[in-house]
């Protein structure tokens, strides 16, 4: 549960070989072969996760089993800092859990059809123009997706609009399947086709390249809600468009009298690379 990430399977190719660290060991604890069958009561309480099922007895071997499947597997997880027992528990829960959560048919045709179109939308722009820039989303097309799930709850729950900050990568595809910037649009920027000449204040005027603009929509959600979208330009310095966020979705909370601060919410993505990197992130913190 503390150190699990150590051992997480991170190199999909496998060409990176870590060294799992001691204290994974359970020779490091004068544990042996033999006791690996061997039961241990798991006096912990007030616990989520495995040590709070019903089975207060259970073998190192299962215990060992169960931590690793959890902690060690494709994704590492590393939350032991954090000092409130109830947010432990919350990822606890959901971290431990053996079998993963359930949907009806329904919501899985929906995550599948939100996929389909994530997914086509980089296949059919890497087929048509294969050597433009445009920062592909390849290997991330879950985040549209996960972004529109989010835009729904949050209508659910309240929010009326949300301002977006992020990089270059896979903005595209954000600006073609959220935020519903037309596709001919996009496609006719691709071609250096003529822009429209009237002022429309959208997509006109600008002179960036594709993937640093922005646009706003108001957006339908599943529940039957509408939730205005706005994703901020960004500039090629990664992280600039930050303070930019955060600013004007206080400005929003401001004039729209959300003394509350729960209609108006600000979602920034971050590359892992620029979030660890450049000091606009922390200032901005």
């Amino acid at each position: 549960q503390v150190n699990g990430h150590f051992k997480a399977k991170l190199d999909p190719l496998g060409l990176e070989e870590r060294p799992v660290p001691d204290d994974l060991n359970p020779d490091l604890y004068g544990f042996t072969e033999a006791d690996l069958d061997r039961e241990f009561f798991l006096g912990v309480w007030q616990m989520a996760g495995f040590l709070s099922e019903n089975r207060p007895v259970q073998t190192l071997r299962n215990i060992i089993a169960r931590l690793e499947h959890a902690y060690c597997g494709s994704i590492g997880f590393e939350y032991m800092h954090i000092p409130d027992r109830d947010k432990c528990n919350w990822l606890r829960n959901r971290i431990e859990t053996p079998t993963p959560m359930e949907y009806n048919k329904e919501r899985r045709q929906v995550m599948l059809d939100r996929l389909i179109w994530s997914t086509q939308f980089e296949n059919f722009l890497a087929t048509k123009w294969t050597t433009a820039k445009r920062f592909g989303l390849e290997g991330c097309e879950t985040l549209i997706p996960g972004m529109k799930e989010m835009f729904d709850r949050s209508a659910d729950l309240g929010v009326e609009s949300i301002v977006i900050g992020m990089s270059h990568r896979g903005r595209l595809n954000v600006l073609g399947n959220v935020v519903r910037k037309p596709l001919r649009q996009i496609f006719s920027e691709f071609t250096g086709g003529t822009k429209p000449v009237d002022e429309v204040g959208l997509y006109t005027g600008t002179g960036d390249v594709k993937y640093h603009l922005g646009t706003s929509y108001d957006r339908p959600t599943r529940g039957g809600n509408r939730i205005h979208l706005s994703l901020v330009a960004n500039p090629s310095h990664l992280e600039a468009v930050d303070p930019v966020v955060v600013g004007k979705t206080r400005a929003k909370q401001y004039y729209s009298n959300d003394v509350d601060r729960t209609k108006n919410m600000a979602v920034l993505i971050h590359g892992d690379g620029s979030f660890a990197g450049q000091g606009v992130v922390y200032e901005t913190l």
